[in-house]
């Protein structure tokens, strides 16, 4: 299912024994933009820092509710490691998080979420890392390749042929927590019109230049399907979306990779 990112924010977290705050920023990975964690607003009964919640500990998501529901307790949260939002995070500081709470590697697998495309449903019991893969860990870059959604918008997009506008939003699959598409106000040049933009078409990404390079024209993106924050983002929209652009959607790719397993809740 689809969402805009800005309807997640201010999710109330739910633990099993009470709740531990409200969604603030997504953090995503720049090379699958998948979407490794949720910054939470702690609040007062944690002193008030940020914490990070994996998707793979959330069970159930209720939007009337404004609610996710996870499989954590408060007293697991205070324990957790420390990581400090507001640098950059390690895959060090991954591992020791991930090892904390059981997960696996999402990178020492082969689909989005390492032996899985989606996080929920997993059975995290087994999932110790292996000590080949701890060595490895430690021997790799420091660089995570996780970006916040907060620094990324207003970033620069930049078609072919020229600039079209800035990245303005993402539209969330919140059964895999992937970003699939990027929001672009291109008011600059065609005034009121949004448009969205996979992440797959993106060439480049000049984190130093906050800018956003995408293998697109210009007049292509101006003909193309507008988005309407206020109406849903069905399948019919999306399927008109891609064969505007002639590319193949994501959920064939995806069926191409479906683990051979089935996963309960998805």
């Amino acid at each position: 299912m689809l969402t805009n990112a800005a309807n997640l924010r201010g999710l109330v977290i739910r633990a099993t024994d009470g709740e531990l705050g409200t969604v603030d920023q997504l953090y995503f990975d720049d090379e699958t933009w998948a979407i490794r964690y949720l910054t939470v607003e702690t609040g007062g009964w944690l002193g008030g820092p940020q914490v990070l919640v994996s998707p793979f500990s959330v069970v159930n998501t209720d939007w009337e509710e404004r609610r996710l529901d996870v499989a954590l307790t408060k007293k697991q949260v205070e324990n957790s490691p420390s990581i400090d939002t507001h640098l950059p995070v390690s895959r060090q500081h991954e591992a020791a998080y991930l090892g904390y709470y059981g997960y696996p590697y999402y990178w020492g697998g082969p689909y989005l979420w390492g032996p899985s495309e989606f996080p929920v449903g997993l059975d995290t019991s087994t999932m110790a890392a292996s000590d080949a893969l701890a060595d490895r860990i430690q021997r790799e870059s420091n660089d995570s390749h996780l970006r916040s959604s907060e620094a990324v918008t207003g970033y620069s997009i930049e078609a072919t042929d020229g600039e079209i506008g800035h990245v303005d939003g993402f539209i969330v699959d919140y059964d895999a927590w992937a970003i699939r598409y990027i929001e672009v106000a291109t008011r600059n040049w065609w005034p009121g019109k949004r448009v969205l933009v996979s992440p797959e078409w993106i060439e480049l990404v000049s984190w130093a230049a906050s800018k956003v390079r995408v293998a697109l024209s210009r007049e292509a993106i101006k003909n193309g399907p507008e988005y309407v924050e206020s109406e849903p983002i069905t399948r019919e929209y999306e399927n008109r979306l891609y064969f505007h652009y002639g590319r193949p959607p994501y959920w064939l790719a995806d069926l191409e990779r479906k683990p051979a397993f089935s996963l309960s809740g998805v």
